[in-house]
Parts: structure tokens; sequence; C-alpha cells
């Protein structure tokens, strides 16, 4: 089996389900030992079993996203465990209520933008040395159309989803000369809990789960992928 991430670890944010558990299971697959995080320790050894089903590892880190702290001490906490990091996933995030802007909650706000958001930037900045030392990292962020084509009630999402394709556009222009690849990935629509909470009444029996778009997304964590500052959809590859 082709293994082009043996001997690499991936960090995933969002792990315990959705595109995050299928990314997570899909770079495991191709040889990386995977760091799960997300809030729900069951949804975490569910994807920690579906990887050890398909002869991959992972090693289970439960962690809440608004709790800054905790994500400043990630980088350090995998340097001193393997002494490395050569993929970072954001896949986490909120959909938030659907409302118009004058009705956004300040504790809605607060939410979206710690997760959405201010985690990406933590995790820029914890993952960063590490990141750039790898001999080829790479950083995917999952992103949403909202974030640049506005509509009604959709402005807690669109903002802070726009504001994380900044951040990370941002970076990836900073380390242009560099090893390191940073990349935004638009799954467009799938068959989840997030999409199935912005569209109530829809059926989801035409969308592509979470496990068909995956291998997409872990295509841009690959040593041959060079582009960086790119928007990817999963439709494009």
């Amino acid at each position: 089996m082709d293994a082009p991430l043996d001997g690499s670890v991936a960090l995933v944010t969002g792990a315990s389900r959705g595109l995050g558990a299928a990314t997570a299971v899909a770079l495991a697959r191709l040889g990386a030992h995977v760091v799960l995080t997300a809030r729900t320790q069951g949804g975490l050894e569910e994807t920690d079993d579906a990887i050890r089903g398909e002869g991959g590892s992972a090693t289970l880190l439960p962690l809440d996203l608004h709790e800054a702290e905790t994500i400043d001490a990630i980088g350090p906490s995998l340097f001193a465990r393997f002494g490395r990091l050569d993929v970072l996933v954001h896949a986490a995030g909120t959909l938030g209520r659907l409302t118009p802007v004058p009705h956004i909650m300040p504790k809605e706000w607060d939410d979206a933008v710690a997760v959405n958001c201010a985690a990406a930037w933590r995790l820029i900045r914890c993952c960063d040395r590490l990141l750039r030392a790898a001999p080829a990292g790479r950083a995917v962020f999952v992103t949403a159309q909202r974030a640049r084509a506005p509509k009604a009630y959709w402005g807690l999402y669109g903002a802070t989803k726009a504001a994380l394709e900044h951040l990370a556009l941002t970076w990836a222009d900073e380390a242009e000369n560099t090893a390191l690849r940073v990349n935004l990935f638009d799954p467009g629509p799938m068959a989840t809990r997030l999409r199935r909470d912005g569209f109530p009444g829809e059926l989801q029996d035409g969308l592509p789960r979470p496990a068909q778009v995956a291998p997409a997304l872990a295509a841009l964590c690959l040593p041959a992928e060079t582009r960086t500052g790119a928007l990817v959809t999963a439709s494009a590859g």
C-alpha cells in the first residue's frame, strides 16, 4: 500500500465526526500517525477504532477549542511527545444560530469566533515552528462558500469563516519561500450534522458523505502538493 505520509505526524481538529473524522482516517491510510482532537471523548474513540481497523495509529487529545491556554500548549506537547508535526488540518467549526446581524447575541458571537477563527490563529501560533521544520509541512483549513458569498442570516458563520480565510492566506504568503504549504479547502455541501442544522428540512440522501470528500482534503497534505495560498474545492481536487 502506498504510504506517502509514513513516519509523519498529523494533527486534526474536529476529529470526532464529520469531515474531521473522515480526514483523520484518510490520513492514517496514507501512513500518518494522527493526533485526534475534539470535545467528545466518545466520538474520538470511534474515530480511533476506525483508524485502527485500517491498520493505522492515533493519539487521542480531548480538547475544547474555547480553552485558549490548552490550544497554546498543543505545539510544545507535540514536540515533547513526537519531536515533530508534519500536517495540521483545522476541520472543527461551528455554525452558530442563523439570525439577522442585529440579533446576534454576544455569547453566540464569542462561540463562533473562538472555534472558527481564534482557534485557527492559536493553532498557527503554536504549530508554525514545527511545521516549518518539517521536511514537507502542510496545513489545511476547512472553509465554506459563505465566507465569500454573504447571505441573509448567515452573517455570524460567514464573517468568522472569512476571518479564518484571511488568516490562513496571510500565513501562506508569509511562508511562501519555505517548504510549508498552507491551503484552504471548501468541501461544498455534505451530509453532516452542521449542514442539517443550517438546512433542517433538506433531504441529505443525494449529498456526498464526508468519507467521499476526505480523500481530496488529505491529498493537500501530501509532500507532492506544491500549491500554497490556494482555495481548493472538493470537486476540483
